[in-house]
């Protein structure tokens, strides 16, 4: 998934306070530590993060949004386990898909 430069600005943002805070920051608090003047393009940002399945909403509730892993942890840590048993040629096929999934296999012992 790729996402403009703000909209990769307010996922950070958003994610990293998530992990410091175990809650989700408000609006308010988004536009202030990013340094932006109005709410509500923050709003439209995240709003667009939705849409995108970056960001999750818990309707209903207040600070209620979630980051979604965009690393693919799951998809990559499969790929990596493939990686240890296969052949040249099939490593060569893995990596090109790990390329176009945008997975970081930077891990993988080689």
């Amino acid at each position: 998934m790729k996402l403009t430069k703000k909209q990769q600005l307010v996922y950070n943002y958003i994610a990293e306070y998530l992990k410091t805070h175990d809650e989700s920051p408000s609006y308010r608090e988004v536009a202030a530590g990013l340094g932006l003047s109005s709410v509500s393009s923050v709003a439209e940002h995240i709003d667009n993060l939705v849409a995108l399945g970056a960001l999750k909403r818990n309707p209903g509730a207040a600070r209620s949004l979630e980051a979604v892993d965009l690393l693919h942890t799951e998809t990559t840590a499969l790929f990596r386990a493939k990686l240890l048993t296969a052949s040249d040629e099939e490593r060569e096929v893995l990596e090109k898909a790990a390329q176009i999934l945008d997975l970081d296999l930077a891990e993988q012992a080689n």
